[in-house]
Parts: structure tokens; sequence; C-alpha cells
């Protein structure tokens, strides 16, 4: 089950959120995974970093709970511009 679902022009999107800590770093980044809902053969996916970092996944979380669907909508324009 996505994390949220965003319609994005004449397409609805699956979003999840993930939290990745790269080597030689004490904080958690967030990263959005984008999938298309169409039931097409090549169903289209990206991940896309998002301006999110905390101490520790929980805090993450609860920051990325905060994000309104228009940003993610924006990341998806940004993405097909």
């Amino acid at each position: 089950m996505p994390w949220r679902v965003i319609a994005h022009g004449d397409e609805v999107w699956h979003v999840d959120a993930v939290a990745e800590r790269r080597p030689n770093t004490d904080a958690w980044q967030l990263t959005l995974a984008f999938r298309a809902a169409s039931t097409a053969t090549e169903r289209r996916r990206f991940w896309a970093p998002y301006p999110l970092a905390a101490a520790s996944k929980a805090a993450l979380y609860i920051q990325a709970e905060q994000i309104p669907d228009s940003a993610l909508a924006g990341v998806l324009a940004e993405r097909f511009a």
C-alpha cells in the first residue's frame, strides 16, 4: 500500500517515503519513490531525493507526514517538465 497517492496530469502515482543514511553521515535523508499506477505493461518509476533530514528515522517520517500533496505533485512536475 502506498504512503500517498497523487494525481498528476491524467496519471495517478503511488508515492513511498524511504529513509536513507549515506556513508559518513549521521543524518537520515528522505527519498521518495514514485510509481505510475497505470496497468500498462511498461510502468514508469523513479526515485527522487527530497530536502528533509533528521537524526532518526522516526523524526524523518514525522517530518515527511507534513509534506503537502502539492509539493509531491511539484516533484512530478519537475521530473516531466
